[in-house]
């Protein structure tokens, strides 16, 4: 008699449904790359286990830890401190044959509210794409230092994802759709067979993204629950750049000019495509306005009132994007290939600013709060 049944393959019996029969809830990735298992359990690499030291006596408990029975007002939340966004928005309200010309103050402060679960709902799907992605990396790095920090980081982009789901279910409403440009950039990483490119793409970019956008939030909120949970989140955050500093630093230095290449591609892809961010058509389809008829209006009041959305977003991304890849070697791989490609866009003013290797621990609200 077997020891074990023998397992089921039909759907009836749990199998994974193919693409065509799957719920519309659920998404189908094909993952290439390679799993490693390593029996070397030396600790090597004393500044990944520093930065695994550090990352586990800073966890933090999402329900313990912020007081969910805090009210939050929406209208309050967004007219209180009008995003970039909104100040855009009600100046195109002023523009004689706007399509918000005849907006009232009432539907301002909706179309705020949209915005505002707009960003949050990207935060929450980029921070599952971030779980999923760490976890791909626990398996693939060749290192057991690399792989037992990258655990503790797929912890906290859990945690991330169910504080921002929370937060939205809670204290917002319905959530979007995760957009085409984070659905894009989530997929490739986690559908790549390079390990390393999980790091580059999640740790050095989307995170670096994570923390100005975060960042750009907290500014602008006095809401108490939001921004504990903003600043929790970003202490994670540092530490999981940090960490992708550390290790890819190290594993670049015996790539070849042709490999470096692919990884200064990537970059310069990748910094485009966030430099285009989406007009969020999504808020404008819930709001029943025609993205093509606003635009041009959003465009003019931009002309005349200088006020740019993702300015300051951009502003803090690049500020750490560009320190942290000149510490991987990538500035000045193949005669400065990716320096000069980002020169001619204006962003090498932020090359010696901090790297986030090594100021993490500024951004450590949990250890603060401990402290005080």
């Amino acid at each position: 008699m077997a020891l074990v049944e023998p397992v089921e393959t039909s759907s009836e019996a749990g199998a994974l449904p193919d693409a065509a029969t799957v719920d519309e809830s659920i998404r189908l990735i094909t993952d290439n790359a390679t799993r490693i298992m390593t029996w070397k359990y030396d600790r090597e690499r004393e500044q990944l286990v520093t930065l695994y030291n550090k990352a586990m006596s800073s966890q933090w408990n999402s329900v313990t830890d912020l007081d969910w029975a805090t009210e939050v007002d929406p209208e309050r939340l967004v007219n209180e401190q009008p995003s970039p966004t909104m100040q855009l928005v009600a100046a195109a309200a002023k523009i004689p044959n706007s399509p918000l010309a005849n907006w009232s103050e009432k539907e301002l402060t909706t179309a705020g509210i949209e915005f505002m679960k707009a960003n949050l709902s990207q935060f929450m799907h980029g921070e599952q794409g971030a779980m999923m992605t760490a976890a791909k990396i626990v398996e693939t790095v060749p290192w057991i230092d690399a792989k037992y920090y990258a655990s503790t980081q797929t912890m906290d982009e859990a945690r991330h994802t169910e504080v921002f789901a929370k937060y939205l279910h809670e204290k917002l409403g319905e959530a979007y759709p995760m957009s085409p440009t984070l659905d894009a950039q989530i997929m490739a990483l986690l559908e790549d067979s390079r390990w390393d490119i999980a790091y580059l793409g999640m740790q050095i970019v989307i995170e670096s993204l994570a923390l100005a956008a975060f960042g750009d939030m907290l500014r602008r909120t006095n809401e108490p629950l939001l921004r504990k949970l903003l600043r929790y989140v970003m202490a994670d955050e540092a530490r999981h750049v940090a960490f992708g500093i550390l290790s890819l630093a190290e594993y670049y230095e015996n790539l070849s000019s042709a490999e470096l290449l692919e990884r200064q591609e990537f970059m310069l892809e990748n910094t485009i495509r966030q430099r285009s961010r989406s007009t969020t058509p999504e808020v404008w389809e819930r709001l029943d306005v025609s993205v093509d008829a606003v635009l041009p209006f959003l465009h003019q009041a931009a002309e005349e009132t200088g006020v740019h959305p993702t300015a300051s977003f951009q502003r803090g991304f690049f500020a750490k994007l560009v320190p942290n890849t000149r510490r991987l070697g990538l500035l000045d791989a193949n005669d400065g290939y990716l320096r000069k490609a980002w020169g001619e866009a204006g962003l090498m003013e932020f090359e010696f600013a901090d790297d986030t290797a090594t100021d993490y621990d500024a951004y450590d609200a949990v250890a603060q709060d401990r402290a005080s």
